[in-house]
């Protein structure tokens, strides 16, 4: 079974957590190309992918913007409150939904969902919540993991056929 809805934290989890600012108060993100294909992965199986962050940043919104993904929640406080009314929303349950999150704030929606992954630079405390075992560290392209374990090796292995068919 798959999930009906894939959201992720940001910071932490598409980015290795570190904050950067230049000396004119720029912030910078570093996110990994490979999480992209995650987002592909989950549009060829049907299943929207949505972001929510504690953050409000415009790099945030133009990655978003730029995979095309589905969902947006910057600046949420709550998660588990705001998950809770888009399922209501999409009339699906917290079960069928798979979260990967790294900190104190993705707690209460990491134990709730159907999927819950962590990456494995997440604290012991954090990683402890986790259904979905994940290998890689935060911003080193751990969503696209988390996507490819969620879809299995059979799935990708077709998705990724008829990608390099498709550009051929």
């Amino acid at each position: 079974m798959l999930p009906k809805l894939i959201l992720t934290d940001i910071d932490g989890v598409w980015t290795d957590g570190g904050m950067y600012y230049d000396q004119t108060g720029n912030e910078w993100k570093r996110f990994h190309t490979y999480d992209s294909a995650g987002v592909l992965f989950a549009r060829q199986c049907g299943i929207p992918v949505g972001i929510i962050t504690g953050e409000q940043t415009e790099i945030v919104a133009r990655r978003a913007q730029k995979l095309k993904v589905d969902y947006l929640f910057q600046g949420v406080k709550d998660k588990l409150h705001t998950v809770t009314a888009l399922c209501q929303e999409l009339g699906i349950a917290l079960s069928d939904v798979a979260y990967i999150g790294d900190d104190l704030n993705d707690v209460a929606l990491l134990q709730q969902v159907g999927w819950a992954g962590v990456p494995s630079s997440a604290p012991d405390y954090i990683q402890a919540l986790a259904t979905v075992k994940l290998a890689k560290r935060g911003g080193e392209g751990v969503f696209r993991e988390f996507v490819e374990h969620l879809l299995g090796p059979d799935k990708v292995a077709q998705i990724v056929g008829d990608i390099t068919h498709y550009n051929q």
